[in-house]
């Protein structure tokens, strides 16, 4: 990123945007022309798929369960959309046909889906929803901020037509950048609105009576910005620009699949050792994203200060989650390029010592030890 900034149409940077569409094709699985970066966090990407893709009145319907679930809720509805929602306990997941189901009830326009929400460490199965939505005509949205890189995601494979990331998860990259990949049928959605802005349009363009809602998340003339035509819709945040290449070049060279291994064995072990240290797990575990692990603060244990004592002491940060589960449980992220041996056992030698001064003991080592016999159990 300290990389010297070069002009947003300089031929190295448009070969460097071209680099970079190839490279998140290959991360996001798809064949997708239209795959490129939105400028922002990942809320961002959310924010450009949703208001780009919906019109006031369209239908949408919304699978929560967790915060993130609710956020696509909420965004949509200041889309203008009329927003149906199915609801699933938090720290569950939905079975694929309850989805299909209520999309063959409700018709929506879009079904948007967290793949892996965070606030609850839930991984949502979504390999058959995409056929069923592509014969009824409904477009899907899928919001992979938290679990690309980490957990298998195939976006052809299950006919996704728009997929959203940020850098700062699995990816192992500063926010601020925020890739998306749109399938032609996407695509298609979107030529429907397109509009020029004024200041930029050729003589005599039209300006569609269904204008995409906003001006900076018109992913329109974002892909106009990124395609061949180069329209000069926003200056590309070019140290963003140069991180999301880098972010996925590290990727690409370990391998995706290698990559996803890599969290699924790290996070065993990191889950082994909580357990281990006699803490419960929070959630269903067969559907446990890789790269975070949620679990019940002990009964009489400030889990505020033992957050504060292992930043404070350790240099180590854990999470609290959200709204019903704020103050009920510990998250611990095993992302990226944290997702690695040393970091588990730091992790839990240091939350075992934290637990300890906290008067919640459990036998001496066990939390490593325990790690350490599911890195054992893995062939060198």
């Amino acid at each position: 990123m300290s990389a010297p900034l070069v002009g947003q149409f300089d031929p190295a940077m448009t070969a460097y945007m071209n680099e970079v569409m190839a490279a998140y094709r290959e991360v996001f699985r798809t064949r997708n022309e239209a795959t490129v970066l939105v400028d922002g966090t990942s809320r961002a990407g959310i924010e450009a798929a949703l208001v780009s893709l919906i019109q006031p009145g369209d239908r949408v319907l919304v699978p929560v369960f967790g915060r993130f679930g609710l956020l696509l809720t909420e965004i949509a509805g200041r889309c203008g959309a009329e927003v149906h929602t199915i609801q699933t306990e938090w720290g569950t997941v939905f079975d694929e046909q309850a989805i299909i189901d209520a999309v063959l009830r409700v018709r929506p326009t879009l079904l948007a889906l967290v793949h892996g929400d965070t606030s609850t460490t839930m991984l949502q199965p979504m390999e058959r929803v995409g056929a069923v939505c592509r014969e009824e005509g409904v477009l899907v949205y899928a919001d992979v901020t938290a679990s690309l890189g980490g957990n298998a995601f195939e976006q052809d494979a299950w006919q996704i037509d728009v997929a959203t990331a940020g850098l700062q998860k699995c990816l192992s990259g500063p926010p601020g950048s925020a890739p998306i990949s749109l399938s032609s049928a996407a695509v298609a959605a979107l030529d429907r609105r397109r509009s020029v802005e004024a200041g930029i349009a050729s003589s005599g363009a039209a300006v569609s009576e269904q204008r995409i809602h906003s001006n900076y998340f018109d992913l329109a003339m974002i892909l106009d910005y990124w395609g061949e035509q180069r329209l000069n819709h926003h200056t590309e945040a070019a140290s963003m620009l140069y991180a999301a290449r880098e972010c996925a070049a590290v990727l690409l060279e370990e391998g995706v699949d290698a990559a996803v291994e890599r969290h699924r064995l790290h996070g065993a072990a990191m889950l082994t050792g909580l357990k281990g240290l006699g803490l419960t797990v929070f959630g269903d575990e067969e559907h446990r994203m890789n790269n975070v692990v949620a679990v019940h603060i002990p009964a009489g244990v400030d889990g505020d200060a033992v957050r504060a004592a292992m930043l404070t002491d350790f240099g180590i940060e854990i999470g609290t989650s959200f709204g019903p589960l704020h103050g009920k449980v510990w998250r611990i992220g095993v992302m990226g390029y944290n997702a690695r041996r040393d970091a588990v056992l730091t992790t839990l030698s240091a939350l075992d010592s934290t637990l300890r001064r906290a008067g919640f003991a459990a036998p001496p080592d066990a939390g490593v030890a325990a790690a350490l016999a599911v890195y054992e159990d893995v062939a060198p």
